[in-house]
């Protein structure tokens, strides 16, 4: 039950990486004014402040998916 949990929670952990790398993507595209379509129409367009948030947003999602990969289960 124990190792079903952990392989469960990898899983949720890495989405949420996943999750937090694409959020921090967009809010960059749209703080360097680069986002296409709908994405444009935002009050974060050619804002350096959410460019600079989505930079951090992004490390941390890739912080995340990294340590809930490599991460040691206990036995």
């Amino acid at each position: 039950m124990r190792n079903t949990f952990n392989i469960v929670m990898r899983i949720v952990s890495s989405l949420l990486g996943l999750l937090l790398v694409l959020m921090g993507g967009i809010w960059t595209l749209q703080g360097l004014n680069l986002a296409w379509g709908r994405m444009r129409q935002s009050f974060m367009e050619n804002d350096r402040h959410w460019a600079v948030y989505g930079v951090i947003l992004l490390v941390v999602g890739v912080c995340q998916i990294v340590w809930s990969n490599t991460r040691q289960t206990k036995a």
